[in-house]
């Protein structure tokens, strides 16, 4: 493809983002799967350009409103204005003239400037991303709703955690130990041209550079590797799921954390994995057959109070609640996310989580452990939550990291805090927050169904 044809299938893309109710990558999947005909070095050049202009669309706009654009959400003005200011590292001088050169209206390529265009691309020129009059919430690209928890949350760290968010996620793995060794995996990595290096928290993380075509690699297709961001491999190990034991992750969804728990069981035991969602179970068989994992099976939930809940009240030594959540940890991955919230606002998942919460404690018995994970920063979300069901469930009582750390992954916590708490920040992980809690004693009292 020429330059203009990509920045013309990126301006494509970017619409049809906007005008579809689905996450960003969904859409870009099936974007290019319509499009056969654009080679994967196109491919990733025009995923590049939308994702970039993604992670700068506080910014764009701001500049966009500035040089009196008429519509600053318009997608091939944010084209325009990231051609001009974010290419500024690769090329000094005007920007301005040599854009409207590739919107030459040639075949494939995006129609000439209009006269409003111009006079934009004019305005622009020279200027770099960056502001010192940009309000600090535009140079970080915090959304309004999201900027008084995060606020609250992060305190005198808001304006580094939030600029470490604005930056593309590295790519994980986790080894499969029932498949390979972690030293195999990056022997077969490197004999595959791919550079990696072990992950510095998980002991099964193995950190990849670039974005290479993972699910190409027999490593991928023998079950021995899976794409899972290292926070989200310490949740699954520290929820401590052993060999023997009866466990369910409540919320599993496409099963990440499913899988590596059902691993660290060594095929031994059972684990349920339940959701509401049957689409999504679906492929969490899937990924647990090419795993190799036997002692897995998937259970579609009708609701939070489903039934078979109270039917297996305390049955389980491990229960999983990576909950649904407002996803502020994700936003490197999900940069679309900040401004067009695709599910439920904090108002419908603050209680919907508590109500998750609330279930799924009595599926534990006395003795095992109740996890609850999200991928949020929020302090509604996560400290809040757990203080909330602690206050309404005195047999559970909060187990520290710094106690469950050692035993299960060995040598004293590198992190601070109660809780598990990573950022990408402090630790170049998503964010995360998880907290395991212990019911002590006695019998596990019987809960009517709700709803």
């Amino acid at each position: 493809m020429t330059p203009g044809a990509r920045l013309q299938a990126a301006i494509e893309l970017l619409a049809e983002i906007a005008a579809t109710p689905r996450p960003a990558d969904a859409v870009a999947s099936a974007f290019f799967r319509a499009r056969r005909f654009i080679g994967a070095k196109d491919r990733s050049a025009v995923a590049g350009t939308v994702f970039t202009v993604l992670r700068c669309e506080a910014r764009l706009r701001w500049w966009l409103k500035w040089a009196g654009c008429p519509d600053p959400t318009d997608a091939r003005a944010r084209v325009i204005a990231h051609s001009i200011l974010g290419e500024r590292s690769r090329e000094t001088g005007r920007r301005a003239a040599a854009v409207a050169r590739v919107f030459d209206g040639g075949r494939f390529a995006p129609a000439p400037f209009s006269a409003d265009e111009t006079r934009v691309a004019e305005t622009l020129d020279l200027h770099t991303l960056e502001h010192p009059a940009m309000p600090e919430t535009v140079r970080v690209e915090c959304p309004g709703w999201a900027e008084p928890g995060l606020r609250r949350a992060l305190g005198g760290r808001f304006v580094p955690e939030l600029e470490a968010l604005t930056g593309p996620a590295p790519l994980d793995l986790r080894v499969n130990p029932l498949r390979a060794s972690r030293e195999r995996v990056l022997t077969g990595l490197a004999a595959a041209g791919i550079a990696a290096q072990p992950c510095r928290l998980s002991p099964l993380g193995v950190r990849v550079e670039g974005r290479p075509a993972i699910a190409a690699l027999e490593l991928f297709k023998s079950g021995a590797i899976e794409i899972q961001d290292e926070g989200s491999q310490l949740v699954a190990l520290l929820a401590d799921a052993r060999p023997g034991q009866q466990v369910v992750d409540f919320c599993a969804g496409a099963g990440g954390k499913a899988l590596a728990m059902a691993a660290a069981m060594n095929n031994r035991g059972r684990l349920v994995a339940c959701d509401v969602l049957e689409n999504r179970l679906k492929r969490a068989a899937e990924r647990l057959r090419r795993g190799g994992l036997h002692n897995a099976e998937t259970r579609t939930l009708s609701s939070a109070r489903d039934p078979w809940v109270k039917r297996h009240k305390g049955c389980f030594d491990r229960v999983l609640v990576d909950a649904p959540c407002s996803g502020t940890g994700t936003w490197r991955r999900n940069p679309d996310s900040r401004w067009r919230p695709l599910g439920p606002g904090l108002e419908q998942l603050v209680p919907l989580q508590a109500e998750l919460l609330d279930s799924a404690a009595r599926l534990v018995r006395p003795g095992g452990r109740l996890i609850y994970a999200t991928c949020s920063l929020l302090l509604e979300e996560n400290e809040d939550q757990v203080e909330a069901f602690l206050a309404g469930h005195p047999d559970f009582v909060p187990l520290p990291l710094a106690e469950i750390w050692p035993a299960v992954l060995g040598g004293p916590s590198p992190l601070e805090g109660h809780w598990l708490r990573l950022s990408p920040a402090r630790h170049d992980t998503d964010g995360f927050f998880a907290a395991i809690l212990e019911r002590r004693g006695g019998e596990v009292a019987a809960a009517e169904p709700q709803g």
